[in-house]
Order: C-alpha cells, then sequence, then structure tokens
C-alpha cells in the first residue's frame, strides 16, 4: 500500500513540475528577448535595485535601526527591479513584433479575458489585414497594413452588418499615424471602449459568428435586440 501511494503522489506532483518549468522557460524567454532589444535593461534593473536598498539602509541608519530597515528594503529591491523587469520585457515583446505580418492579431488574442479574437478574417493580396474581436464594446474591427486597410474594414463592416444586425461595430487602425493606434496601446483601446453588450448577448453573437464559419453560408435572418435585458434570437 505504501509503494502504491508513493506513486500517487509522484503522479500528483508531475503536473506541477511541469508547470514550473513551463513558468521558468517563459521566464528565459523574456530575459532572452530583453537582453537581445533592450540591452541596457539589466543595467536599470541594478541601478533600481541598489538605489531602493541604499534608501532602506540610509532611513535604518537615521532611525538607528539599520539591520531591520536593511532586511525590509532587500525583498522591495527586488521586487522594484523585478517590475523595472516586466515594463522593459513588455517593450521588447512589442518591438520584436511590431514589424512582422499580423502583429496586431499576436498583441488581440494575449487579451486573456473579455475579447475572443479572430485573425485575418479579410486579407488582400498586399497583406493587409483585418482581425475581428468580439467583447462587450460589440464587434471590433481591427485593420493593419497600408492605407488600403480602409476598404477591408469596410468590407468587413458590410459583412457585419449583414449578419449581425444591430450589433456595435467599431473599426480601429493599428499604426502611429492620425487617428491610429499604436501598436503597444492597442489592448488599452479596446479595454476602454464603452461595453454596449451584456455577456449574454457576447456569448450570443459569438455563437452566431461562429455558425456562419468564413461567412459563406446563408445569412441568418432577424435583427439582434441591444436591450441588454431582451433576449438575443436563437437559431
Amino acid at each position: 500500500m505504501a509503494l502504491f501511494k508513493r506513486k500517487a503522489k509522484s503522479n500528483t506532483n508531475e503536473p506541477v513540475a511541469g508547470e514550473k518549468q513551463g513558468q521558468m522557460q517563459v521566464l528565459k524567454d523574456a530575459f532572452r528577448l530583453t537582453r537581445k532589444h533592450q540591452p541596457i535593461a539589466f543595467l536599470w534593473m541594478a541601478l533600481a535595485f541598489v538605489l531602493v536598498l541604499c534608501a532602506g539602509i540610509i532611513v535604518g541608519i537615521q532611525l538607528n535601526h539599520p539591520v531591520y530597515f536593511t532586511i525590509i528594503s532587500l525583498p522591495l529591491a527586488v521586487l522594484v527591479a523585478f517590475f523595472i523587469f516586466t515594463r522593459l520585457a513588455n517593450t521588447a515583446a512589442f518591438l520584436s513584433i511590431q514589424d512582422q505580418m499580423g502583429a496586431g492579431a499576436s498583441v488581440l488574442m494575449a487579451i486573456r479575458k473579455g475579447f475572443t479574437t479572430t485573425p485575418a478574417v479579410n486579407v488582400s493580396r498586399n497583406q493587409d489585414m483585418v482581425h475581428r474581436s468580439v467583447g462587450r464594446p460589440g464587434i471590433v474591427l481591427v485593420g493593419e497594413g497600408t492605407s488600403a486597410v480602409r476598404a477591408l474594414l469596410q468590407d468587413e463592416r458590410r459583412k457585419m452588418e449583414r449578419f449581425v444586425p444591430g450589433v456595435a461595430l467599431t473599426e480601429v487602425i493599428v499604426g502611429d499615424g492620425s487617428g491610429q493606434v499604436s501598436l503597444r496601446k492597442l489592448q488599452k483601446h479596446l479595454k476602454k471602449l464603452p461595453k454596449k453588450l451584456s455577456k449574454d448577448q457576447v456569448r450570443e453573437v459569438r455563437n452566431r459568428l461562429k455558425a456562419v464559419g468564413g461567412l459563406s453560408m446563408p445569412i441568418p435572418k432577424g435583427p439582434m435586440p441591444m436591450n441588454r435585458n431582451a433576449k438575443m434570437p436563437k437559431r
């Protein structure tokens, strides 16, 4: 019986060990990416660590408790250094994908909660593309590419107005020009959009778009009510 218990315990710990290895790999990748795109990141981390630690020691000396404040400031210095690392790693991640095709889709699909993204729902020969995100603000069409992407957005808007009429539609173009949203601010921009659908309505919109697949199927008929208390039409 003892042998079986040991085996069971070993099996229970396997997923936890795998999780830890996965987290360590993510951390290693983040360090590698940051070193490549932000070479002075670790200098800033070291500087922040030293400044916080020295500040704690100085305060401790002033209050006649140098050891106590050193012990307190040590984990705080580590925390501040790690915070700086996460910010710089985030910047490095954006720098690594900003010139790649479909970078906007990568950023949208990284939103953990509130939005479901379907990448490249409309693509031109010049590799301009439109991604579709569905969430509480309604349907958000995100275009990236050249100025011709506006035509793709209009085309996709017409499709959405036919397939899911009445649902709020928002168009966003990724870029650094006037009226555009930079890749770094894309997630925040979507999260700040006003909420116009209830959770049940969001679920119904997702199901309806999933049902029509590549938009080659017959158009579902009937309006989609926008009253939050009203029920969405069933298919």
